[in-house]
């Protein structure tokens, strides 16, 4: 099991709509909130689904 910290900054498998697909982790828990990195929007997602949907830590 991979451990994140705030601040970390990931890639994810698919690249958002506004074209990056590098996000920021901005809360931690049961559930991982990520702010994108061009746009600065931000989604949360359940930790189960994030660790599927991720490429690599940066």
């Amino acid at each position: 099991m991979q451990e994140y910290k705030l601040n970390d900054k990931v890639i994810m498998k698919k690249a958002h709509p506004c074209g990056a697909n590098e996000w920021e982790i901005i809360r931690v828990g049961a559930d991982i909130k990520i702010k994108c990195l061009n746009c600065g929007r931000s989604i949360m997602m359940p930790r189960v689904e994030f660790n599927k949907k991720l490429k690599k830590v940066i």
